[in-house]
């Protein structure tokens, strides 16, 4: 049952601070457990995470770490909510500052969501497929669908609107990763085309126009803005049909 396989994970995220029934406690909170997981992530990416290595940071055995977290899933759980952005902290002041408005508040949403997976891009590889969200995760899901209240959307377009915005915002974060951080996947990938259209350039006439508008009137390193915009004037289509309907 998916209660069962994920319940120590919601426990943990989600329930009072944990005790170790028996053991020595040697000062161990599933706050630094996190923490220590998160900084080897940081350094390593998710792979370089294991039990083992966590306990080795927290200076005690790998027994002494299973008293609090019974195994990698539940210490990876618990690092993905340590990592993700407060959304009281990171959200909440700038949709204030948009005032009411759906659109304007899902863009804040995911620049903001962007900015958390630029500063732990292992967050990509935590936050997928079924598994046990916490708090922090929860929230952001729950200001997203607030922001479409009063739209005349269902439910479940609401959700799958705020899925389809988190899948741009994720792919964004992928190709940065990709590219080595945040300095451009656009140019990148258009340095390559470059060269690719000067070789053979009257193979691919579309793509060298394309190309050429570009290096004269701009616009590369726009993928985030411009999907985003698209995608909410799709939105914006189906709340007017909704709206007038």
């Amino acid at each position: 049952m998916a209660g069962e396989q994920w319940g120590a994970a919601v426990r943990l995220l989600w329930g009072p601070p944990v005790t170790p029934a028996r053991g020595p406690r040697r000062g161990l909170t599933l706050e630094g457990i996190a923490a220590a997981g998160v900084g080897i992530a940081d350094a390593e990416g998710l792979g370089g995470v294991s039990m083992q290595r966590v306990a080795g940071e927290l200076a005690v055995t790998k027994m002494a770490l299973y008293r609090y977290v019974p195994g990698k899933a539940e210490l990876v759980a618990l690092m993905a909510e340590a990592a993700m952005p407060d959304p009281a902290v990171a959200l909440d002041a700038a949709l204030a500052a948009v005032g009411d408005g759906w659109r304007e508040r899902l863009g804040v949403w995911a620049r903001e969501l962007l900015a958390g997976f630029r500063a732990h891009p292992w967050l990509l590889d935590a936050t997928v497929g079924a598994r046990a969200l916490g708090p922090r995760e929860v929230g952001w899901m729950e200001r997203a669908l607030a922001a479409l209240e009063g739209c005349g959307l269902s439910g479940a377009e609401a959700m799958d609107a705020m899925v389809l915005l988190a899948g741009h915002v994720r792919g964004i974060a992928e190709q940065e990763r990709a590219m080595g951080g945040a300095g451009g996947p656009d140019a990148e990938l258009g340095a390559v085309l470059g060269e690719v259209v000067r070789l053979r350039g009257e193979e691919y006439p579309a793509l060298a126009a394309a190309l050429a508008s570009v290096a004269e009137h701009g616009g590369q390193d726009q993928a985030l803005r411009f999907g985003l915009e698209r995608i909410l004037d799709g939105i914006g289509l189906l709340v007017a049909r909704r709206v007038t309907s």
